[in-house]
């Protein structure tokens, strides 16, 4: 009966309702659908590495939280402590860890929210246990250095190191350990894992809300392991460390990246030659002094200590 204004807005055209259409559509797809070819997205809180170039090549920008991250390494050039002690010293600063900080909720310790009696905890004691969460240490192949970890930011106190004197013993630790929930961070070496075993694992590591490190040899590069996110680390020219992304989600990781390793406080004490030193390989045998310089974290246990454990 009336003509329409022509300067009034009328219903949106198919062309433009279709558009909208297809663009939410997109939008869920990419929340929901991860392209191989793309660096994936973490459902879970990571926590930064420390060095830039490495979280731009890590899903979630960090190290990963209820998962595993597998790292193959030589164990006598120590290189876990230098690639990590950025990301532990971060952790053990935190006053309630990455998921706690992001509002995700867990069991404060192996018994969960109630105590031996019971009886809940108050809010002052629970907030003193998420704060001392401890750094756990499971079967290191060397002593733990407390002067050079201190000096990185990591204090003894917070240290707790385990010892399972067989194989079988180090998977239920660290099993445990996992189902407990109680640290800021698991750092466990089991040269000996089994792909059963490291599935089983990682099955277990879905319900820790913090980053689980697992070091294995360099050898053992071509079995095939559940952990989502897998790298191997070596020592390079100095002093940085030489990084190889084995397995993330995403596309293939091409070439290597070379991160500074050298802790600040070594820097300063060490003469030009000394800097410009490179770290022996697993191939290479290592001279006697890059030996002294490459424990500055980490020392041999000694012999007598060794006869006890």
């Amino acid at each position: 009966m009336f003509a329409p204004d022509p300067g009034s807005s009328g219903p949106p055209s198919a062309a433009s309702s279709v558009a909208a259409h297809s663009a939410r559509l997109d939008g869920l797809l990419r929340a929901q659908v991860w392209r191989a070819s793309s660096l994936g997205a973490s459902h879970s809180p990571c926590v930064g590495s420390g060095f830039t170039a490495l979280d731009a090549e890590l899903p979630g920008g960090g190290w990963p939280t209820q998962s595993l991250s597998e790292i193959l390494c030589d164990n006598l050039a120590a290189v876990e402590w230098r690639l990590l002690a950025p990301a532990l010293r971060l952790l053990l600063e935190s006053p309630a860890g990455p998921a706690r900080a992001s509002g995700a909720s867990g069991p404060i310790g192996a018994t969960g929210a109630t105590g031996a009696t019971g009886r809940r905890p108050s809010r002052s004691a629970a907030a003193a246990l998420r704060t001392e969460r401890p750094l756990l240490l499971i079967n290191p192949p060397l002593t733990p250095h407390l002067p050079g970890l201190q000096r990185n930011g990591l204090p003894p106190q917070r240290l707790i190191w385990l010892a399972p004197e067989t194989p079988a013993q180090q998977l239920w630790t660290l099993e445990q350990a996992i189902k407990a929930n109680a640290s800021a961070a698991i750092l466990a070496w089991l040269p000996r894992a089994a792909p059963e075993q490291i599935r089983r694992l990682q099955s277990c590591a879905q319900v820790m809300d913090a980053p689980i490190f697992l070091f294995r040899p360099l050898a053992v590069q071509s079995q095939s392991s559940a952990a989502p996110l897998r790298l191997c680390v070596s020592s390079g020219p100095g002093w940085t460390l030489q990084l190889h992304i084995l397995k993330r989600r995403g596309p293939v990781h091409e070439g290597l990246l070379s991160l500074p390793g050298l802790p600040p406080d070594l820097a300063r004490v060490l003469t030009p030659r000394m800097l410009g030193l490179a770290l022996p390989s697993a191939h290479q045998a290592p001279a006697p002094k890059a030996v002294e310089a490459r424990h500055a974290l980490a020392r041999p246990a000694p012999e007598s200590a060794a006869q006890h454990r």
